[in-house]
């Protein structure tokens, strides 16, 4: 399994006061924007130090080129996420049906995906260009994995450790893909899409821990 890359990878170096702290997520938040509007290769250090209001000297100090920037803002973007997911508590997770929890991990991934749209804006344009990007996305889901196959052994513990991995790679790999395809699509068939990844997910799990479910015909494919 991956390793989680440090959260500060790519930069020159790690915001210690609070004040340095400010001015590098002044300048993530404009980046992003002007990565989102403007596109990645438009888009120039310049640019984001004179919107962001910081001396490029100042950029430059935290992030040695655009590059740099691009993946601070991937390791922010996957570790908001990971909070978000991680709202969705273990103790409950035990208590709940399995269409519950499906509801509950997908609609928060969808929601999330949703409310961050220029994440996909500005990653569609760089997807595949970029082995940095890529080692982080697949730490991200590595951690994803862990915490859904230990949520998974505290569930029913029948099973064999590799069995809860491989479980919860597929779960996360499908629903993330799934998800994030839907993303490119017109209302309603986006949230057909949802829908159908919420049936996918349920299926799949009642297919290992049926004897867990509390059947619900109808929440599988709830808003």
């Amino acid at each position: 399994m991956s390793e989680s890359p440090s959260p500060t990878a790519g930069m020159r170096r790690t915001p210690r006061q609070a004040r340095s702290q400010e001015r590098v997520n002044r300048i993530l938040d404009v980046a992003e924007d002007l990565f989102a509007r403007q596109g990645y290769a438009a888009t120039t250090t310049n640019a984001i130090a004179a919107q962001a209001q910081v001396p490029i000297g100042s950029l430059y100090q935290f992030f040695p080129d655009k590059n740099a920037i691009l993946q601070a803002l991937a390791l922010r973007h996957a570790e908001k996420l990971h909070q978000e997911l991680a709202v969705i508590d273990e103790a409950e997770f035990v208590t709940l049906s399995l269409s519950d929890y499906v509801n509950q991990l997908i609609d928060t991934t969808d929601r999330f995906f949703s409310e961050n749209p220029s994440y996909h804006a500005i990653f569609m344009e760089v997807q595949g260009t970029m082995r940095e990007l890529e080692e982080i996305d697949e730490a991200a889901d590595a951690q994803l994995v862990q915490d859904l196959a230990s949520s998974l052994a505290k569930r029913d513990a029948s099973l064999k450790p590799a069995d809860y991995e491989a479980i919860a790679f597929v779960l996360v790999k499908a629903i993330g893909t799934l998800l994030w395809l839907a993303l490119g699509q017109e209302q309603p068939f986006r949230q057909r899409l949802v829908i159908e990844t919420k049936r996918l997910a349920l299926q799949y799990l009642q297919s290992y821990f049926s004897s867990n479910l509390i059947p619900d015909s109808n929440s599988a494919g709830a808003d």
